[in-house]
């Protein structure tokens, strides 16, 4: 079974949880957004929206937050946040 990374951030404006397709680009990768940016989705929205998208996490992997500058190099500059799991097609194919 392959596996990819979906990955969680805010995106103009909202949460966004997207599946890393190294063989697309990236505009093409599925992607979901969430309807608010102040609250973090949980475990179960991002569940579902996975599961929307064909995916499901891999047996035993867990979310990781990473924080990083908006502007490298400038640890004045706002952090983001981004989430990430890894993942496998629902059906065990590749997508």
């Amino acid at each position: 079974m392959k596996e990819h990374t979906a990955q969680m951030s805010i995106r103009g404006g909202r949460w966004c949880l997207y599946v890393a397709l190294m063989t697309a680009p990236g505009s093409q990768w599925p992607d979901h957004y969430f309807g608010r940016t102040v609250q973090v989705p949980t475990v179960a929205e991002r569940s579902r929206a996975l599961t929307a998208l064909g995916f499901v996490v891999v047996d035993g992997a867990e979310w990781a937050w990473e924080e990083y500058g908006e502007t490298p190099d400038d640890d004045t500059s706002q952090v983001r946040l981004l989430a990430s799991v890894r993942v496998r097609s629902r059906d065990g194919g590749a997508p």
